[in-house]
Order: structure tokens, then sequence, then C-alpha cells
């Protein structure tokens, strides 16, 4: 694994990405109420989710062959034993993109021996693609992006998400909630991890937390925070991030007191 190869992957699949989200932006409007499916308690899905899905699963396979995957909407086998594997989310924020709110994502990430070594993170509607591969650094369409530099949470603005299917933690979220807000500027709630972890990269947000969360919401945008100069764990300061649903994500200066804070809230 060398990082001419990873770079190379990392530029036919956002060639791959901007396709596709041409196709996502193309149907914004378009989906009928009764052409949208119900997965699960507020999960939707469309066919644009399916077809997005299985536009960059063939992308992807042509780009290696070998790698296995981790889809959303499971319109490929999941084979996570590989030694490679993507790991897709062909609409992040579908909630956003039915209701025509214009927040919503692609999110693809490779992973080599269970280590994310290429996330692609891509905001539609502005055409913003995030990108980054292992000791590559990240780029916002080209240009080297940093996470900020907010020493102060009381100058800091945080991206959160909301729980909406999983609520046993609902009390210690907004204890933290109510803890949070008199000592920040704000805390926003857009409807995507991926782009959450994609602003934190890029210094819009200084920090993002949310629990509940699935591999396809993090794995690319974890991988950004991190090239960007960031860092990311669990709520316990630990690294199951990706599989253990729960992620902090903050610039260097943050993670002190946040890490206390998630700790206070989120006792193990």
């Amino acid at each position: 694994m060398t990082q001419p190869l990873l770079k190379d992957i990392c530029s036919q699949t956002a060639m791959l990405i901007r396709e596709t989200g041409n196709f996502i932006a193309a149907e914004l409007g378009k989906v009928d109420n009764e052409k949208i499916e119900l997965k699960s308690l507020n999960s939707l899905v469309s066919y644009v989710d399916k077809t997005a899905e299985e536009m960059l699963v063939r992308g992807c396979a042509h780009i290696m062959p070998e790698a296995g995957f981790i889809t959303e909407e499971e319109t490929i086998a999941a084979s996570a034993d590989k030694e490679w594997r993507w790991i897709i989310d062909p609409l992040d924020g579908t909630t956003n993109f039915l209701h025509q709110l214009p927040f919503f994502s692609i999110s693809v990430a490779l992973q080599k021996d269970g280590k994310t070594v290429v996330g692609l993170v891509y905001e539609v509607n502005r055409q913003e693609l995030f990108s980054a591969y292992l000791g590559g650094g990240c780029q916002l369409n080209g240009k080297v992006v940093k996470v900020s530099k907010t020493a102060a949470l009381s100058d800091s603005l945080l991206a959160t998400g909301f729980p909406y299917y999983d609520f046993e933690k609902t009390a210690a979220y907004l204890q933290l909630l109510g803890n949070l807000m008199p000592k920040t500027r704000g805390i926003r709630r857009l409807g995507s991890a991926a782009l959450d972890l994609a602003y934190t990269a890029c210094g819009r947000f200084d920090a993002f937390f949310e629990y509940s969360l699935s591999p396809w919401d993090v794995a690319a945008g974890a991988i950004l925070v991190l090239e960007a100069g960031g860092l990311v764990s669990d709520f316990k300061g630990g690294d199951d991030y990706i599989f253990g649903k729960e992620i902090l994500a903050t610039n260097f200066l943050l993670k002190t007191e946040m890490d206390i804070l998630m700790k206070i809230h989120f006792k193990p």
C-alpha cells in the first residue's frame, strides 16, 4: 500500500462520486410519497438511494475488484471479512433530500485490514468534494483544508445529531446539550453525519458528536478529520468510533474539554 496507489484510488473514486451526485441532484423533488419506503422507525429510503448505491458499487468494484463491501442499502451482499473493503452511504441525509432540504451527501470510504485509508464525502448541492487518503492530508475541491484553531469552547460552533430511533440515551444527551448551550456560540443539527465530519475537517465546525451511528455514516468523514489535523474517538476516548455507534470529532485544542464533558454525561 503506497501513497501513489491511494492517491490514484482517491482520484478515481472522486470522479465516480461526482457522477453519482449528478444523478442524485437530477432527482431532487421528483420522488413521490408512494415511492418512499420505511425501513425502520424514521429511516426512509427511495429508488434514489438504491440506484445511487448501485452506481457506486459498480464503480468501486471496477476501481478495486478484490475489495468487499459494507453498504447502507445492501444492494450487494456484505463481505466485511476481506482485506480491502468499501464502506458506502449513497445518500447520507435521505430525509433532508426527500423534504428538499439542501444538506445531504455521498460518503465512500476504503479500508485495508480494518483501517480506513481513503475517504470522500460529497455535498451534492454545493458540489463540494472533501477527500483524503492516509498520509495525504485533507482537501476540499483540490485545496488543502485544516481543522479550526479555536481554543476556547466559548468561541466554538458545534454540530450534533438528534436521536431519531434509539432513545435510550436521550436523558444524558439532553443534559449534555444543556451543559454546552451556554458555553458555546451555538450547536447545529443539520442531518448528515458525514457532512458534519467534513465540515469539522475544514474548520466550519469546531467539534461534532453523535450516537447511534452506522459505519457508513462516519468511516469517510473520520479520516477527513484525522488527515486535517483533528482527533476522533468514541465517547470514552477510545478508538471504537466506526462500529461502536458513537463518535466525537474535534480540533486538537478542544479535545480535552470535550472528552471530559462526554465522559461526565455518557458514563460507561
